[in-house]
């Protein structure tokens, strides 16, 4: 407890700290965004740190932040008008759900009232004999019969109860994109903190970790739909209860079977709102989705983004990202044109597209004005070598210096074996965390887990090693994402980490990792064969082509964030930031 208090009271400090000192006359990141509860809008909190000289004004910023501060400004009324909407949909769906029950016993009654034959030798019967009278197609597919009551009980609820309730017109959300360090973050970020209080509903994800919660939910949703349940079990508790024979209830759960399979026969829909709400109380309002570094790597991801993406604007969700690049230059190889031009449509027509159109990397000002503080270490001499080390001791010494291995929790069900840790900071290889088949679920993990890394023995990069080079950038991300303090030892320095990217074309299979189970492998397959999600499809190879330009984006990010993470500004922030202070600051106010 002692600890806990010494941590906030840290935290203040640090604070007050960066109040008083931090005059520089240069952008700002994401440690400026306003913690307190009453936020003030991504415009006013904007001019208020260029009147500081905490921030360099830059016109396309300013621009960006009033656009921002625009859509602040509609959602207070928004919120109330989906409020409105819900509690009318809850209602239109409890109303259609009954009658839909009510059409399903009257189907039985109706059945069981013919005395003189058994009706359901009857009901095989006319089944066949109305095959018999047509010619049925080869490819005709079984259960069409289902379909086509299915579809005359939704017509009828549509007379009955009448059509869904037509949500409330949504403000357009914002495509925020330009070039690295240009400040596309950290005014998303400043939207982003302004909503508490006005939206219920809010998600911030960055590109890897959606890719990954949708892969997982995915997999989540086809599993259960593939398990095979004796019919007990999978009767419904409604229909358990009616007063009708076994026969009648078998009916009626293959009934209610077939519903599910129709509204499951593209999983993307069912996925999106888990993405989205994952779990929350079934009270529903407006529902906001900032979606920082928008990527279109590979076939799944075009395919995943456009289903997800769609659900979510069709219904209501205001998106805010950012990209380096404008939606219609994503694919660049030119990956599934179809279906990418479907998501280019829908983000052009529910976000307004906004550049950065600065040249400027703002990282590299703050780290010239300022005096950074030293967490970079090169080369690997035994100078730098005994600096990092003692840096170690120093970070772990005022934890109690206990160091232990530790296993964490991966997505997908996986762990990770941390050798060295001590209470919310660890010590890794290079080649531990980038030499081995990991991917953005392990670097996540450890970017939630731990607030303070220690990475030692880190190579120049080139294309020789350019699977672990990516590994290292994404790694980077996951890091730089979760506002985790970062110390290196590297055999170079920042500027010179990534080298030899101008020989070609990179190929990496392993960039982005969907780790699943086979069923989930089986899963994406069936995504990338047929742009949707079904019982079937034949597989096909998954295959991420990212051009050497893109790799150079990459790098160059890489190498602003590194530079990034040894300043003050972005170091004073990890208190208030990092999710391992943020659970300890729940746990304190729920004591």
């Amino acid at each position: 407890m002692r600890r806990i208090w010494n941590l906030l009271s840290k935290s203040k400090q640090l604070a007050a700290f960066a109040s008083a000192t931090s005059k520089f006359n240069v952008n700002a990141l994401r440690s400026y965004c306003d913690q307190s509860h009453l936020r003030p809008g991504p415009l006013v909190q904007y001019r208020s740190l260029v009147d500081q000289g905490k921030l360099r004004h830059d016109p396309y910023q300013e621009r960006v932040a009033s656009e921002l501060e625009n859509l602040l400004a509609r959602l207070e009324q928004y919120e109330k008008d989906m409020e409105e909407y819900h509690v009318n949909l809850a209602d239109w769906e409890k109303q259609r759900e009954n009658e839909r029950r009510k059409l399903l016993m009257e189907e039985v009654e109706r059945q069981q009232k013919d005395e003189d034959e058994d009706w359901w030798k009857r009901l095989n019967n006319k089944l066949t004999e109305r095959w018999a009278s047509r010619k049925r197609p080869a490819n005709m597919e079984p259960g069409v019969g289902k379909w086509v009551s299915y579809l005359k009980r939704e017509k009828k609820l549509d007379s009955l109860v009448g059509r869904r309730p037509t949500a409330p017109p949504a403000p357009k959300g914002i495509y925020i994109y330009g070039n690295v360090g240009s400040g596309k973050t950290m005014l998303m970020d400043m939207f982003y903190s302004a909503t508490e209080g006005i939206v219920k509903y809010r998600r911030r994800y960055h590109f890897h970790e959606a890719m990954l919660r949708i892969n997982e939910h995915m997999h989540k949703i086809w599993k259960n739909q593939m398990e095979e349940k004796p019919l007990q079990s999978s009767i419904a508790g409604w229909i358990m209860s009616l007063p009708f024979d076994r026969k009648a209830k078998e009916w009626l759960a293959a009934e209610e079977r077939y519903k599910q399979e129709v509204q499951m026969k593209n999983i993307l829909p069912a996925v999106a709102d888990k993405f989205f709400l994952d779990g929350e109380e079934n009270e529903k309002g407006a529902s906001i989705l900032c979606f920082d570094e928008i990527q279109t790597v590979d076939v799944f991801a075009i395919v995943a983004l456009s289903g997800i993406l769609s659900r979510l604007l069709n219904s209501g969700t205001i998106i805010v990202a950012t990209s380096n690049r404008a939606p219609k230059d994503l694919n660049e190889a030119g990956m599934q044109k179809e279906i990418f031009q479907k998501l280019v449509s829908k983000l052009e027509k529910h976000c307004e597209k906004v550049l950065i159109g600065s040249e400027i990397d703002y990282r590299r000002f703050i780290a010239q004005k300022s005096e950074n503080k030293v967490q970079y270490f090169w080369p690997i001499e035994m100078e730098a070598v005994n600096e990092f080390e003692k840096k170690w001791h120093d970070v772990t010494g005022s934890l109690g210096g206990r160091i232990f291995s530790k296993t964490i929790s991966v997505m997908f069900g996986r762990t990770l074996e941390v050798p060295e840790s001590c209470d919310g900071v660890a010590r890794f290889t290079f080649d531990y965390l980038c030499g081995r088949p990991l991917g953005a679920a392990d670097y996540i993990a450890v970017a939630e887990n731990f607030h303070t890394v220690f990475i030692y023995d880190i190579p120049v990069m080139s294309m020789r090693i350019r699977d672990k080079a990516r590994r290292f950038i994404t790694l980077i991300d996951e890091l730089y994402n979760h506002h985790c303090s970062l110390y290196c030892l590297a055999s170079s320095s920042i500027d010179e980490l990534f080298q030899g990217t101008e020989e070609g074309t990179l190929f990496d299979l392993e960039s982005f990792q969907f780790e699943t189970e086979t069923e989930g492998a089986k899963l994406r397959r069936n995504v990338l064969a047929e742009g949707r999600v079904g019982s079937g499809g034949a597989p096909s190879g998954i295959t991420s082509i990212l051009s050497g330009h893109e790799e150079m984006f990459a790098f160059h990010r890489a190498v602003s964030r590194l530079i990034e993470m040894q300043t003050p500004l972005y170091l004073d922030g990890v208190s208030n930031f990092h999710p391992y202070f943020q659970r300890q600051h729940k746990k304190m106010q729920q004591l």
